[in-house]
């Protein structure tokens, strides 16, 4: 049984992560996701990040993808405010390199989860909220069982690739 179709929120704490995000929107784009994208700090908009998390399933979004760097305190100011699972991406931004927004994702206290994806990890954060989806989604599952196989194939196609140099080589 399918439920009705939920949106995914990307939100990112300013207009300069768009490029890092771009991968993200493109697969939430292949695998047919509405999906909408805005900016949202929660420093400077603090009021703002609080009314759209807490009217986020109102609005038929069924998974957040929250992207900030430095302090990266947006997705875990976005998961205080809602129950719906929020994917946060650490981005590269500081003299860190990413380490302080890993940190700070990561480091949720109990009771406020944050999923975590790697530092400039938005295509993982994509993937990660197309399997939250399709749990109650069966052609979504199905789409994302496809694209496990065709990943697996690039692989098996490289190797193959490699014998033959490997062999070409006397390796």
């Amino acid at each position: 049984m399918e439920n009705k179709k939920l949106k995914v929120a990307i939100v990112m704490g300013s207009d300069s992560d768009l490029s890092k995000l771009k991968g993200c929107i493109s697969l939430l784009k292949d695998f047919g996701i509405e999906y909408e994208v805005m900016i949202c700090s929660a420093h400077r908009t603090p009021d703002a990040a609080a009314e759209f998390s807490r009217n986020a399933e109102k609005e038929g979004f069924g998974v957040i993808i929250a992207a900030a760097g430095k302090a990266a305190h947006l997705p875990g100011v976005i998961a205080a405010y809602t129950a719906l699972p929020v994917i946060g991406v650490p981005l590269k931004g500081s003299a860190l390199d990413g380490l302080d927004a890993l940190l700070s994702i990561v480091q949720m206290p109990s009771g406020v989860p944050v999923a975590t994806v790697a530092i400039d990890g938005g295509e993982n954060a994509a993937l990660l909220a197309v399997q939250i989806l399709a749990t109650s989604d069966e052609k979504l599952r199905e789409k994302m069982k496809e694209y496990k196989k065709a990943l697996a194939k690039k692989v098996e196609e490289k190797n193959s690739k490699l014998q033959e140099i490997l062999e070409k080589e006397g390796l």
